[in-house]
């Protein structure tokens, strides 16, 4: 959508239908343009702006059922939602070829994520290694600082792993924080952690963060 500027001052304190309009004036946007984006179907409004930022609307896509799934020896059907044309009839094939073998067996390693800090220009990695163990409590009170709604879910930091790297460039320190991040996606949880942790982890050790 092209305008004369995309700076709208004040843009993320408008409600959602406002946003939708000043939107449709520069935009230039007809009635039935308008009044297609402002339908929310199942999906609240009020959900829609806890999910992303800046909501003026939502769009509704197709939810197809595939059939014929046997997972771990239980008869499903799966919900499955996507713009796109012959999806759901692969996975439906897939499921009917694989009805014979008893469908699909699962498994799961839990909720646990891996966050990783890379340290280069450490004089001693070995001492390094141990001073960063040394913190262990120091650094998972750290983590639950960060991130408190995770830890309230029964979440956050588990383990700490530190492991030495010889590499032709010298020695390499890789930190690997252990976090159960419950029913979340967990990706912003566990940067958000190593970010506030790197600068702690370089000043313990004297080394520089790449990673």
């Amino acid at each position: 959508m092209p305008v004369l500027s995309s700076r709208i001052a004040g843009f993320h304190q408008l409600t959602p239908s406002e946003r939708l309009q000043k939107v449709a004036d520069l935009c230039e946007l007809d009635a039935q343009q308008v009044e297609s984006l402002s339908q929310y179907g199942n999906l609240p409004e009020n959900l829609a702006s806890h999910m992303v930022e800046n909501v003026a609307g939502a769009m509704t896509l197709p939810l197809g059922i595939a059939t014929n799934m046997i997972i771990d020896g239980e008869e499903v059907l799966i919900p499955m939602v996507t713009e796109e044309s012959s999806v759901i009839a692969a996975v439906c094939n897939a499921a009917k070829q694989c009805r014979s073998t008893g469908g699909f067996i699962t498994s799961t390693s839990g909720s646990e994520m891996i966050a990783q800090i890379q340290l280069l220009e450490v004089s001693d990695p070995e001492q390094a290694r141990l001073k960063i163990l040394e913190q262990k409590d120091a650094i998972q009170a750290l983590c639950d600082e960060v991130d408190p709604v995770l830890l309230k879910h029964g979440g956050g930091f588990r383990d700490l792993e530190v492991r030495v790297f010889s590499t032709p460039s010298g020695p390499m320190l890789v930190t690997h924080l252990i976090v159960d991040t419950r029913d979340a996606m967990g990706a912003n949880a566990v940067n958000s952690m190593v970010e506030q942790l790197a600068p702690e982890i370089a000043r313990w050790t004297g080394g520089r963060v790449n990673l």
